[in-house]
Parts: C-alpha cells; structure tokens; sequence
C-alpha cells in the first residue's frame, strides 16, 4: 500500500524547474536502506508516467549515493543516522518520505503512521516549504499537519 502512496505522491507534489536535469527525465523514487516495498514498487511505477515524465526507481544504501532524486522514502534502518541525512538534504527538492516514529518532527516531510489498520499522513509543510515543494491541498487535507518538534 505504502508504494502505491509514494506513486501518488508525485501527481499531488509539484517540484521546481531546476530539479530536473532536462524536460524529458525521469521523476526518481528512491529508497535509502532496507527496501521494505520489494518489488512492488517497481511494479506499481512501470510503463506510468506523471506530467509527461516517466517514473523510475534507484535504491541506495548510502546518502551520498544519493544524486538526481524527488521522492526518497527513509526506511526504518536508517533511524540512528536520520538527523544526518535530513540535514545533508535540506535545501534540496527532494519530498521525504519515512514511517520512523517521529519522523515529520525530526524535518522529514511525509510520515506513514499505521492507525486501525488504515495508513495516515502526518506532513511537516515547514519541511516542504524549504525544499521548495508544493504539496496540493487535496493531500494535505488528507494529512495531519505536524511541525518540527512537535509531539
């Protein structure tokens, strides 16, 4: 279920125009650490395309590997090194997405919190905002809004 949200999260989030190398490449979800979708990720993305672009996945065990990306779901894996990898992605359009507890309060932007077997959005629009993402009110409507710090 959780990559189908990340694949619809790219037709809710615009990005700005320098986050893309050129016109026709791809929107990148990626995954940092453990891979909790398997194939299902890939599966959910193939042969779709989102304002024209086609959608690609890259995984990485690092976040220096990290290069042309705007969706990076954060697994759960890597906890002990979210403070750091937050901050080396602040400033760059990349929606991040986890389901750590108390991820959004940490500066990561969407968290997935499990409640009555349904999947809920807490979004941390502070985060958003200085990344320069634009989050569509549809999803935020959808999402508890959370601030940095907050319980």
């Amino acid at each position: 279920m959780k990559a189908v949200f990340l694949f619809n999260f790219a037709q809710f989030v615009d990005w700005p125009a320098g986050a893309f190398p050129d016109s026709t490449a791809p929107l990148v979800i990626g995954v940092l650490g453990d891979d909790p979708f398997g194939p299902y990720l890939d599966e959910t993305v193939r042969g779709e395309t989102v304002r024209g672009r086609p959608l690609a996945v890259r995984r990485y065990q690092q976040i220096d590997e990290v290069r042309t990306c705007h969706i990076l779901f954060i697994s759960a894996s890597e906890e002990s090194r979210l403070g750091n990898i937050l901050d080396s992605l602040k400033h760059r359009a990349i929606l991040t997405v986890g389901d750590s507890p108390a991820f959004a309060q940490r500066g990561g932007m969407i968290r997935f919190v499990s409640e009555r077997n349904k999947i809920r959005m807490r979004i941390n629009v502070a985060a958003v905002e200085a990344a320069q993402l634009t989050i569509s009110s549809k999803l935020l409507r959808a999402a508890e809004i959370v601030s940095r710090g907050e319980p």
